[in-house]
């Protein structure tokens, strides 16, 4: 194929031609980009939505426009022109794999900070992307075959893991090309999925290649991204613990030599999945962007990919070939997620009330207090990233950093990346994709919260140097008791005092209990709780009071488990269900989540419809038992 006249014959151009740099996304990652841009001398312009108000990404780029939607590409394009942008970098996910968006920032005489739209055409259709992988000579995983399983159902049109079901019988494979249909939908505004054959335990490696318009292709390594949820990465690392040299050669070759077929320019991804012996390698995907997981591939091998980026826009020509080119080191990557593991993962929302982050490790966030955490993005806050001379030195630099992290007012998944990051498969490199659902299969393995926290919460809220009371008050966590010195929460008491901290912050208690002092990172939250942390962990105690509402709940009411929007409702009132039926369909942050009958009985008392808004703990609809002794 041949590039696009604007991408391939455009002279080589200045750097600061590019300036200003419309930044079209959102969040961490246009944080992000904006640091390189203005570390580079140059301007950038932002854009933000209603939804958006108050994000920190505002305040990294001047100016910033009001737009309706991350995804009103003639707006984006106009917000460009108006402010005198010259060129368009879209970051990842929303508009950045879109080719027609690519072709409208071109066609307004904007530079796109991007390949060029032939690629991306080709490349965001998984199946034409197999076969022209195949005909490149790369190995690509076996299609499906209707008749074996497990297979996997993969959006066409879009990757993160959106439009995925993985469908090991029969019986499973309508409902799940369904759900995959209707996520690839409303992620990707294209519904087509496709069937592959699923590979057991594997492993998922991609390899990062950079082009210039000139011919030159290079690789930077392999990035490890096993550790998944729902087919969502949480950890990353550069290089893969199970990528030796000789390997690493030939995934980079293939990698390389699809870049090229393609006529591939700036930054990309080929990823590929590999059998748990990591001894052959199949083509999966080619995300035409900048990944999420870039950091710990910029810590080993000592480049900015966004600067580079942009003089590859910029026409500039690569000053390495890939014999100069060595990582250094071991990198690894947490991301922060916005949920609760106690309830399943599901999304979590809040206020900011305290945020600190770490001191001796690269974050990339768009965090500050007081933000509203809502349900209207993905529940990705940021990234927590580590760097050592080798793999055990960047875990453990990690692992520090996650507990150093004080984030109160919104449950996030920090201690629980501690968690993985201490198990001895995990130290040992022994990961495949499966490993996390294997993990959460067993509640025993799930992080709990350190017995301390819930009188050290007690006593935060009774805010006294020496409590001593008398000070009662019931949360839900239990009951605490502050008097005479001492705090008491269900059957133990603890001898509490509260010391100064010394560094003047009223968002940090040092409090001991029973001789053991601790530093706790401490906010209120209303009158009638507070949040409190430490190490990572962190707990929300908020004063029981016997009926917030006004109202109870019908016996046997299921409750909305997240804010979010029902996206189906599958029974009626009068309707017979037996346990694990599924009721109604929520959407929250991009994610599908089933409620289930948890008993057999009766429909009744149905409240919602399809399309609803619902809040946390809404009552949704009601499974009335059977009486002892009746037909049913």
């Amino acid at each position: 194929m041949r590039q696009a006249p604007d991408q391939a014959e455009r002279p080589a151009m200045e750097l600061r031609e590019l300036a200003p740099v419309l930044i079209a996304n959102r969040g961490e990652i246009a944080v992000r980009i904006a640091r390189t841009v203005h570390a580079l001398g140059l301007d950038s312009v932002g854009v933000f939505t209603d939804a958006d108000m108050g994000s920190p990404h505002i305040g990294s780029t001047e100016p910033a426009v009001r737009i309706d939607s991350y995804l009103a590409a003639e707006q984006l394009v106009d917000a460009a022109l108006r402010t005198g942008a010259r060129s368009v970098h879209p970051g990842y996910g929303f508009l950045s794999e879109n080719s027609a968006f690519a072709r409208a920032v071109g066609e307004a005489g904007l530079t796109w900070i991007g390949p060029p739209p032939e690629a991306i055409e080709l490349m965001g259709d998984k199946g034409n992307a197999k076969e022209f992988a195949q005909r490149a000579g790369v190995p690509v995983v076996p299609p499906g075959d209707s008749g074996q399983f497990p297979v996997v159902i993969k959006a066409v049109a879009g990757g993160g893991g959106k439009g995925m079901r993985v469908v090991r019988a029969p019986e499973e494979l309508a409902e799940a090309t369904a759900a995959a249909e209707r996520e690839a939908l409303a992620a990707f505004g294209d519904g087509r999925v496709m069937v592959e054959r699923w590979i057991e335990r594997p492993r998922h490696i991609e390899i990062q290649v950079l082009a210039d318009r000139h011919g030159n292709v290079v690789h930077l390594g392999e990035r490890e991204c096993s550790l998944q949820r729902r087919h969502q990465k949480v950890v990353e690392e550069c290089p893969s613990p199970a990528v030796g040299e000789e390997l690493r050669a030939r995934m980079g070759a293939a990698a390389t030599a699809l870049a090229r077929a393609c006529d591939y320019t700036g930054v990309g991804t080929v990823e590929f999945v590999t059998p748990a012996d990591a001894g052959e390698f199949f083509f999966l995907e080619m995300n035409t962007r900048l990944q999420v997981e870039h950091p710990v591939t910029e810590l080993v091998y000592g480049l900015d990919l966004v600067e580079w980026q942009l003089r590859v826009a910029a026409g500039e020509r690569l000053p390495m070939t890939q014999e100069d080119i060595a990582p250094a080191g071991h990198a690894i990557e947490a991301r922060l997620y916005a949920e609760d593991p106690a309830r399943g993962f599901l999304p979590s929302t809040g206020t900011v009330r305290r945020y600190r982050p770490p001191r001796h490790a690269r974050v990339d966030a768009a965090l500050r207090e007081n933000l509203e955490i809502g349900t209207a993005f993905d529940p990705m806050l940021g990234k927590v990233i580590a760097h050592g001379v080798d793999r055990q030195r960047a875990i453990d630099r990690l692992d520090r950093a996650l507990s150093e992290l004080e984030l109160l007012g919104v449950t996030t998944n920090a201690v629980f990346v501690r968690t993985l990051l201490a198990r001895d498969d995990i130290r040992r490199g022994e990961q495949d994709t499966g490993l996390l659902e294997r993990i959460l299969a067993d509640p025993a393995l799930m992080p709990q919260p350190p017995a301390d926290l819930l009188p050290a919460a007690a006593v935060a809220a009774a805010g006294t140097a020496r409590p001593d009371g008398p000070w009662r008050r019931v949360f839900e966590q239990g009951e605490a008791r502050v008097a005479d010195g001492q705090v008491r929460v269900a059957d133990t008491t603890w001898e509490a005092r509260v010391h100064t901290t010394g560094d003047g912050d009223p968002g940090r208690m040092l409090i001991e209990l029973d001789g053991v002092a601790r530093r706790y990172a401490v906010a209120r939250d209303g009158d009638d709780a507070v949040w409190i942390g430490r190490d990572g962990h962190q707990l929300h105690a908020r004063t029981l009071r016997p009926d917030r509402s006004g109202s109870r709940l019908a016996q046997g009411s299921l409750e909305a488990p997240m804010p979010g929007t029902v996206l189906m409702v599958r029974v009626q009132n009068g309707d017979t269900v037996s346990s694990g039926d599924v009721l109604l369909i929520l959407e929250s942050m991009k994610m599908e989540l089933q409620i289930t009958a948890p008993v057999a009985g009766t429909v009744s008392g149905i409240t919602v419809s399809a399309g609803d808004r619902v809040e946390l703990g809404q009552a949704l609809v009601a499974i009335t038992e059977p009486e002892e002794g009746s037909d049913r």
